[in-house]
Order: C-alpha cells, then sequence, then structure tokens
C-alpha cells in the first residue's frame, strides 16, 4: 500500500529534525568522525508509529550506537515533539532500523566487478544468505 500525503510529509518532517537532532548528541556526546544520517523515515497510517531507518559510518560502530539510539528513544522523541509541536498535534512512537542496504548494493556491485563471483565459486552462496 502507497503512503499517503499526509504519511510522507510528516515522514519528511520527522527526517529532517531528526538528522539534526541526532548530529547535535553526537557532537555533545564527544562522538567524533562517526556520521549518522536518516535515510527513511516511514509513517504508519495511523500516524502513531514512525519506523526511522539510519545509516551509521564507520559500519563497525552501528550496532553499538544503536542500542544507545534505543535507550535514548524518550528523549529524542521529547526533542522531536518541542522541534515539531507547531506541526504536529502528536508525536509518533520511534522505532529505530539499521539501513544497510548501501553495504547490500555495494555487495552486488563487487560480484558484478567479478571479485567474487558465486558462479565460479559455489561456496559464496553459503555466506550470502540472509539470517
Amino acid at each position: 500500500m502507497e503512503e499517503t500525503q499526509r504519511q510522507k510529509k510528516i515522514g519528511s518532517v520527522l527526517q529532517r529534525d531528526l538528522v539534526d537532532v541526532l548530529q547535535n548528541a553526537a557532537s555533545q556526546g564527544g562522538m567524533r568522525g562517526i556520521i549518522i544520517s536518516v535515510s527513511k523515515v516511514k509513517v504508519t497510517v495511523d500516524l502513531s508509529v514512525a519506523k526511522v531507518y539510519l545509516s551509521i559510518f564507520p559500519n563497525d560502530k552501528a550496532k553499538e550506537l544503536l542500542v544507545g539510539i534505543k535507550s535514548n528513544t524518550p528523549l529524542i522523541r521529547h526533542e522531536l515533539a518541542q522541534r515539531t509541536r507547531h506541526q504536529l498535534r502528536r508525536m509518533p512512537n520511534l522505532e529505530f532500523f539499521i539501513d544497510d542496504s548501501l553495504e547490500y548494493i555495494d555487495n552486488i556491485e563487487q560480484s558484478l566487478k567479478g571479485k567474487e563471483n558465486p558462479i565460479t565459486d559455489p561456496n559464496l552462496l553459503d555466506n550470502r544468505k540472509k539470517t
């Protein structure tokens, strides 16, 4: 089912403000050299839940940062509510996920370049299966 205009608008408002909130939190927390970007925000039809997809660079710190962000969700939600109080009546609940689409695209690109060819080496197919 396609998103309505209202869902898209709320998603874009949340995305813009979340980038600012997360970057400020990262810089104030003393995390240097870490880039957090919000790649997508999907809002449910009833506007009660927003699924936030984050791209974190470098990838090795992604899981650790996601745990920290999830534990601070109430604070992030409160900060967002303050920023969007003139645009939204109710702040949706936030659910955070890692967006690994860039890594997935890079894996496909490496396969197409021939560095890892599953046709010539069938053992690679077992490594690529999603769990």
